[in-house]
């Protein structure tokens, strides 16, 4: 071997705290090591060449992850504005087609459920394509979707406006799904901070997709259609280029990148017996960070979806509607830094518990408060936002620490898949209660089942430390 390989092969037989000598016989350089550490250098010296590869590809790993988070960031501020703006008028739109408030949570029953089959499409197509193909495909197909509902307001459709609503969901589903892409490349220590930076992101488009609604029903009117189609031709073509900033810029495939590293790990460590997700602590890991998930899911899309008729009903404008959603939206993601240091810090069952706590104020804020008062629903949906941003970061990064990058993606779109469920079942629910009973009822009723968050993930945190312990026995 040449001098240079020479070097870096003493380099790593001392990190491996293998002792050695050196010797020259007849111009040739010879590396003694003791007898029972002869079997482990013949190792290191054959395979040097991917020790050597796996070292650069850390640091090619740390480039990429940076990569990654700004352009999924930046296609982020878009698909916040889509999915926001979507939102805002929604419940306003199906109540003016349909003729009743009775029914006006099946916008948001439609595309929740619309987002579970594509959130299980979309982590199928990431799992065998990588995130640039399912994001894609996701983002584009909502975009679409959004237009059709725009289209379903001009023709006065019913039946193109619940077919459109069903496929606007593939948006809903790809702007949440994006938060894993940024944690492909993670550290175990950087998981939540990743996911927090690409939710922050959706702040921006979160803020001006409800403020720009009173603008695009201006320019809806101007144009000669329903002022309420406006929001969602906007939302459409925010969709569409957020699939369009993936599409060209997320190159190379995050997911395609750490599953070759896997790979490679796993060719050098073929003596592995059992991969995380056979380790039952690893289980209650996925199935506490879905429930967790999927309780905060079904109690914002719930309070949320049936806050602007609550506020029409009471006299409300529509830019003090949209200022209320906007607020919500914001609070979802914009505390999502200071949320992910402390889901990496403080722990995940801690965090868990408090997403719990915060969605019992919401609720009980918004059952209480005046029907006049502007401020307290500010206070209430920004409360139910932020209960809900803690829930969705800690319950995202239970999901990454219990599974393995070759069954991340799939694993993840299934867990989605549950999760877009219950915001479906929230958001035809809400409509039935608030039509039966009151707004107060269903906002009470919201935050006393959040409570259920805080002995799942007490129980959680015990069943996982008693797996554990019985792992490291029987290691022992």
């Amino acid at each position: 071997m040449s001098q240079g390989e020479s070097f870096q092969v003493q380099q790593l037989l001392t990190e491996k705290e293998i002792s050695f000598q050196l010797e020259i016989v007849s111009s040739c350089l010879l590396l003694k090591v003791n007898e029972e550490d002869a079997a482990l250098a013949k190792e290191i010296i054959t395979n040097r060449s991917l020790v050597i590869q796996e070292k650069d590809s850390h640091l090619i790993k740390e480039k990429l992850y940076k990569r990654s988070l700004l352009v999924v960031s930046l296609s982020q501020i878009f698909g916040g504005a889509g999915l926001a703006a979507g939102i805002t008028v929604g419940a306003l739109l199906a109540k003016e087609m349909l003729g009743t408030e009775a029914y006006s949570g099946l916008p948001a029953a439609l595309f929740t459920l619309g987002s579970a089959g594509a959130a299980f499409i979309v982590g199928k197509l990431s799992q065998r394509f990588g995130r640039r193909t399912g994001l894609t495909a996701g983002f584009m197909t909502g975009g679409f979707g959004a237009l059709g509902v725009a289209l379903s307001a001009i023709t006065n459709s019913i039946i193109l406006l619940f077919f459109s609503l069903l496929i606007y969901g593939a948006g809903t589903a790809s702007n949440l799904q994006a938060r894993y892409a940024g944690t492909d490349l993670a550290s175990e220590q950087q998981r939540a901070t990743a996911v927090s930076i690409i939710m922050v992101s959706t702040t921006f488009g979160a803020f001006a997709g409800p403020s720009l609604v009173g603008t695009m029903k201006d320019y809806a009117l101007n144009i000669g259609i329903p002022s309420l189609a406006g929001p969602f031709l906007f939302s459409g073509t925010a969709f569409i280029i957020a699939g369009l900033i993936i599409f060209l810029m997320l190159r190379p495939d995050p997911y395609h990148f750490v599953k070759m590293l896997e790979n490679n790990k796993r060719s050098r460590n073929s003596n592995v017996e059992h991969t995380t997700s056979e380790i039952p602590a690893y289980k209650n890991g996925i199935m506490a960070g879905a429930a967790i998930m999927i309780l905060t899911q079904l109690v914002m899309i719930a309070i949320m979806t049936m806050t602007p008729i609550h506020m029409e009903h009471h006299g409300h404008s529509l830019n003090e509607i949209g200022l209320v959603i906007g607020v919500h939206i914001g609070s979802m993601y914009l505390p999502s830094l200071l949320t992910g240091l402390l889901v990496d810090k403080i722990g995940r069952t801690i965090m868990g518990a408090a997403s719990g706590v915060i969605l019992l104020l919401a609720g009980i804020i918004a059952a209480m408060a005046p029907s006049n008062s502007l401020l307290f629903l500010i206070i209430a949906l920004s409360l139910l936002g932020i209960g809900w941003n803690v829930g969705l970061i800690t319950g995202t990064t239970m999901i990454v620490d219990s599974t393995e990058p070759s069954q991340r993606a799939k694993s993840q779109g299934t867990v989605d898949v549950f999760i877009a469920l219950a915001g479906a079942s929230g958001g035809a629910l809400s409509g039935v209660i608030v039509g039966s009973s009151s707004y107060a009822t269903l906002s009470f009723a919201g935050g006393i089942l959040s409570l259920l968050l805080v002995p799942l993930v007490v129980r959680k945190n015990r069943n996982t430390k008693i797996e554990l312990n019985k792992k490291r026995n029987m290691s022992n």
